[in-house]
């Protein structure tokens, strides 16, 4: 029974005061807040936080705490869409999603520019978290989910993504703008919880056994569709290379507030912290596209559920 009741509910533990952001915590009118990028820098946890207007357009705020749970939301935006081409054309309707990596003392921010034209990848970056920095567009569309590798492999700085809503792509480059080399890694189960579509949540986590990436599946029901997570194994030398991938989510939609929201049965990760000196990972994640919670679990564990 025990073992049974571990693969019904996942091994993410929940906060018991979940959500930790919702729309009471953002200083103007907003129709929602969710998906939220992660970082630790200089002892203070940061979050960059989309959220819509009333206007239906995303916008990054950011959030910041000492213990990773309370934290303390900007003004103000700290990115909207762009005035300035050749961001404007493709931005038209907003940025969301974004996904932050640490290179270097860089940290990297890959978001999705949203336009009548579809959907971008854009790339920016910041040092401090005060002033961000828009480098380049960096995918065709109709591209979305990237998150970066936090090191280069062979010389390449490396991404997964997901273009065409076809599982999830590895791509490469020398400069972080022009991608190429592409191939895809690993695409959804047919029968399975992550049956319809998958793509990459939080950046790759290196562990000695490979790198962990934690992604999101879709399942298509009679009732619409479920949102999970699971996680996935791949070779540190070769990230191309699927070690392994376990079959069972490890958090799916249980709560309230994973269950009713602006889209129903949602749990979404953009980002997570690893804590090495407790070896616990802290999960970001956003509950029907209208709240951000929080999850952790034990690296190990997370490891090993890529092979159950």
């Amino acid at each position: 029974m025990m073992e049974k009741k571990r693969w019904q509910q996942g091994i993410v533990k929940r906060y018991e005061k979940n959500p930790i952001i919702t729309l009471d915590d953002i200083p103007q009118p907003s129709n929602s807040v969710f998906n939220a990028a992660a970082a630790y820098y200089q002892g203070n946890y940061f979050l960059l936080l989309r959220v819509e207007g009333l206007d239906g357009k995303s916008r990054f705020f950011l959030a910041k705490s000492q213990d990773g749970i309370k934290f303390k939301v900007s003004k103000k935006a700290v990115m909207e869409w762009s005035d300035k081409e050749p961001f404007k054309t493709y931005e038209k309707r907003g940025i969301e999603d974004p996904r932050i990596t640490k290179i270097g003392n860089v940290y990297y921010i890959l978001y999705v520019a949203y336009s009548h034209l579809g959907t971008r990848l854009a790339l920016a970056s910041t040092k401090n978290f005060k002033a961000f920095r828009r480098i380049a567009l960096v995918s065709q569309p109709e591209n979305k989910d990237a998150v970066l590798f936090p090191k280069k492999i062979n010389g390449y700085f490396v991404r997964f993504d997901r273009p065409v809503r076809q599982g999830i792509w590895l791509s490469y480059s020398r400069d972080l703008v022009y991608w190429g080399n592409s191939r895809c890694v690993m695409e959804g189960r047919p029968g399975y919880w992550d049956s319809d579509r998958i793509g990459a949540c939080a950046p790759p986590i290196e562990t000695d056994r490979g790198w962990l990436e934690i992604y999101h599946g879709i399942r298509n029901t009679a009732s619409g569709k479920i949102y999970r997570l699971g996680t996935a194994l791949f070779d540190l030398k070769d990230p191309s290379k699927l070690i392994a991938r376990g079959e069972a989510p490890i958090l799916s939609p249980r709560e309230y507030y994973e269950r009713v929201g602006d889209v129903d049965n949602v749990v979404f990760c953009c980002g997570a912290i690893l804590e090495k000196k407790t070896q616990q990972v802290k999960i970001y994640y956003g509950a029907c596209d209208t709240c951000i919670c929080l999850g952790t679990a034990d690296i190990n564990n997370l490891v090993e559920r890529c092979f159950d």
